[in-house]
């Protein structure tokens, strides 16, 4: 664990609140960030991913009305943390991997807009933030999911960066998109994102602003750890 760092809690357990679009490396920068405070990490993307693949199977698409409730209640996720990771059980089969497919990815986005979709996973991501210490990553840990958390960071890039960044990490997994329409793709996202009319993708009032354009994950990593350490300084140390 990083030393020198204390929390900044209120109550037993800390959360690090980590915000941004997509490819603005909030990923990789909660993951590494999560090892050197030893905390568990919460992926809210991969919550929502695996409710989009429970939605996908039971045939529910993403240009419907409102989804049906009891195949949201249906629903059987369950979260295993550890220091840096978390795997993802849906109905009791690990899809941590499977998960992570584009298309998956895309319709994850598309039902994340729909109010009963939000609903259902923000209880569990709190739960989970009252259990363990978390770095919790996704679009709207700081200002609605973790209002409280005493430390929320809000990452973002140039677009065509973050498209970029995307293209080489599906590139890497042996898929080989077009970078147009990967770019075309991020802008959809982003506009999603940002224009839903429950939890849209805004930077908290008491969140910092990291752009990681011309930054590698490690130096933003560095900036966040010492930001910690500046914010928490007189606070209790965290166990």
């Amino acid at each position: 664990m990083e030393t020198g760092i204390s929390s900044c809690r209120a109550k037993d357990t800390t959360v690090i609140a980590i915000d941004g679009p997509a490819g603005s490396g909030k990923s990789t920068v909660a993951r590494l960030t999560a090892h050197r405070l030893g905390f568990f990490l919460l992926d809210t993307g991969a919550l929502y991913r695996a409710l989009a693949l429970h939605l996908m199977r039971h045939g529910i698409t993403d240009s419907a009305g409102p989804v049906d409730p009891e195949v949201l209640n249906s629903v059987n996720l369950r979260v295993e943390p550890a220091v840096g990771a978390m795997q993802v059980f849906l109905d009791g089969e690990d899809v941590t991997a499977d998960i992570r497919s584009e298309k998956v990815g895309d319709a994850a986005s598309r039902y994340s807009s729909r109010p009963e979709v939000r609903h259902t996973l923000v209880g569990l991501q709190r739960d989970l933030g009252t259990r363990w210490n978390l770095v919790a990553e996704g679009r709207d840990m700081g200002s609605v999911v973790f209002p409280e958390a005493k430390v929320k960071i809000f990452l973002t890039a140039d677009l065509e960066v973050r498209a970029r960044r995307r293209y080489l990490e599906l590139r890497d997994k042996g898929e080989r998109p077009a970078f147009d329409d990967v770019l075309a793709d991020m802008r959809d996202r982003d506009v999603r994102d940002e224009t839903r009319s429950v939890s849209p993708l805004v930077q908290a009032w008491d969140a910092t602003r990291l752009d990681t354009t011309d930054l590698t994950p490690d130096q933003v990593v560095e900036q966040i750890i010492q930001y910690i350490k500046e914010s928490c300084a007189d606070a209790s140390p965290v166990s």
